[in-house]
């Protein structure tokens, strides 16, 4: 029963590892488009995302697999959020309201 709140932990942590990870490079494409230099932008972002995103499953990880999968399980979902709310309120789903009209 003590492992389980590891996961959660570590499933947390992966969310929030995710989040920061996708929205930077959201951010990061954004900005990049408007740059002087955008692959300086684009590998500096990288660098830095891929720099958090391995010291935190370093940390997280701390030899236990499960821990592990837990955070990346979090980091994959967080990708799918970070999507979903940086899209486009026209391109998402659902966004108007259905009419029923026959």
């Amino acid at each position: 029963m003590t492992e389980i709140f590891p996961l959660a932990l570590a499933l947390i942590a992966g969310l929030a590892l995710g989040t920061l990870f996708f929205y930077g490079l959201w951010l990061t494409v954004r900005r990049a488009l408007m740059a002087r230099y955008p692959a300086l932008w684009l590998l500096g972002s990288l660098l830095g995302r891929l720099a958090l995103a391995g010291a935190g499953f370093y940390y997280v990880g701390q030899g236990s697999w499960s821990r592990l999968v837990a955070c990346l399980a979090g980091f994959v979902a967080a990708r799918y959020l970070v999507a979903h709310f940086t899209r486009p309120a026209a391109a998402r789903p659902f966004s108007k309201p259905l009419t029923h009209e026959s």
